[in-house]
């Protein structure tokens, strides 16, 4: 019963508002269901019609934030929090009553909906492991990784497969793996949970893909709970180890804190990257003139990566509430209101980036992208993602450059994370 009240209050309730809101023309409920139901054509247009109505838009659901600067501002303000009404009144109380106990990314402890002083405290325990200097010390073993999965996809290279199952998640999954100590037999359920539990960031699931990923959190969760256990029992040379030392001398997180964290390290640690491969292999398959100038200069690698990031980020979106009454691009906000903050919309601001929708290896300041959203909930994962993708997609197109996708690519059906769930190739056509 408790699990069909929360599944109402979370979902049930906003997904009938959001279908009459949309059926009236909102755009911001058209865009929530339009991204939920895959319809990658339609994404960027409702973005692009939602920014002609200026940088921040006014819907019946609350605001949306579209240029630069108002996106900039909703995600770095003190003025504003992670975290939804509904957390609020009547219906927070009724939803938390109905909470599942397990974990989920978007409920605390989680680091994505905790404020200070508790995010300050957490994050400082796990960012060590994902900072630049740690992040170049493992440049050497993820191309050995890379190359690994490529070997093993050469007796293969004449026909399809799909990049996403065969390459770009294994490259990410293997390498936050190997720094949280997650045991090489155990890296598919890692992987497996991540794809089942992605939906959960997501507003207005259906009841049954609801229980599926409750199901999968759940599994998680239990999972996580064993992983744990072990590294008591046998602690490693690992971020996971060191955190459960901290928490066995009292010094850092308490069970649910140090689940909720070593969880949300474990997908910073991968999920990022998976959107980020399969989205740039698109990109430059689709641009062979662009790839063409990598070949002759090598270096614009790193820049290829923070142009993908740009122009077709792996997180599309986020949302913040207003702490107080404030004003985003000279326009009033009201304490309690939800301003939705487009990343996608922000890096193609054509304030900022000349002909933002073209996909330019070259770009000078690809880099001021906002893929990783800003402030203190900016992606943990975001220098490891940097890395992955420059290593990653340099040794895929560097082994295979007459590399072709298929027919039958097809997006993951999530509003939040923008991704490929297939992208089918052949690598030696």
């Amino acid at each position: 019963m408790k699990s069909t009240v929360h599944w109402g209050v979370a979902h049930g309730l906003p997904t009938l508002f959001l279908r009459r809101a949309a059926a009236r023309g909102d755009l911001q409920a058209q865009l929530i269901r339009v991204g939920s139901m895959g319809s990658e054509e339609r994404v960027f247009d409702l973005i692009e019609d939602i920014r002609s109505r200026g940088p921040l838009y006014r819907s019946g659901i609350g605001q949306v934030a579209t240029s630069h600067a108002a996106v900039r501002q909703v995600l770095t303000s003190d003025d504003f929090r992670s975290g939804l009404p509904t957390d609020e009144g009547m219906l927070g109380r009724i939803g938390r009553w109905a909470s599942p106990t397990t974990l989920h990314p978007v409920q605390p402890p989680s680091l994505l909906v905790t404020e200070p002083p508790d995010h300050t405290r957490y994050r400082k325990l796990v960012t060590r492991v994902f900072t630049m200097r740690a992040v170049e010390r493992l440049r050497e073993r993820t191309e050995e990784i890379a190359a690994d999965l490529l070997d093993a996809l050469e007796p293969r290279a004449t026909s399809p497969v799909d990049l996403v199952e065969s390459y770009c998640a294994q490259l990410p999954v293997t390498v936050i793996a190997e720094i949280l100590g997650v045991p090489d037999a155990e890296r598919g359920k890692v992987l497996d949970f991540g794809s089942a539990a992605a939906p959960s960031l997501d507003l207005g699931l259906g009841l049954a893909r609801y229980r599926s990923v409750s199901q999968a959190l759940a599994r998680f969760d239990a999972w996580l709970g064993d992983h744990l256990e072990h590294l008591r029992r046998e602690p490693g040379d690992n971020l996971l180890s060191q955190l459960v030392a901290a928490r066995e001398d009292g010094q850092g997180l308490d069970e649910t804190e140090l689940k909720a964290t070593a969880g949300l390290v474990l997908a910073a640690g991968f999920e990022t990257t998976v959107n980020l491969l399969g989205n740039g292999i698109a990109l430059l398959h689709e641009h062979p003139s662009e790839r063409a100038r990598v070949v002759e200069d090598p270096s614009l690698w790193t820049n290829v990566v923070e142009e993908a990031l740009r122009l077709d980020p792996p997180v599309l979106l986020t949302g913040r509430m207003a702490l107080r009454d404030t004003e985003v691009a000279g326009q009033s906000v009201r304490a309690g209101s939800m301003v939705t903050a487009i990343l996608g919309a922000a890096n193609r601001d054509p304030e900022v980036f000349d002909d933002p929708v073209r996909f330019d290896v070259g770009r000078a300041n690809a880099r001021e992208h906002i893929a990783f959203s800003a402030g203190r909930h900016h992606c943990l994962g975001a220098q490891l993602a940097r890395m992955e993708g420059e290593v990653g997609l340099r040794a895929i197109w560097d082994r295979y450059p007459d590399l072709r996708l298929e027919p039958g690519a097809r997006r993951r059906e999530t509003r939040i994370l923008r991704g490929y769930e297939r992208l089918p190739a052949t690598l030696r056509p």
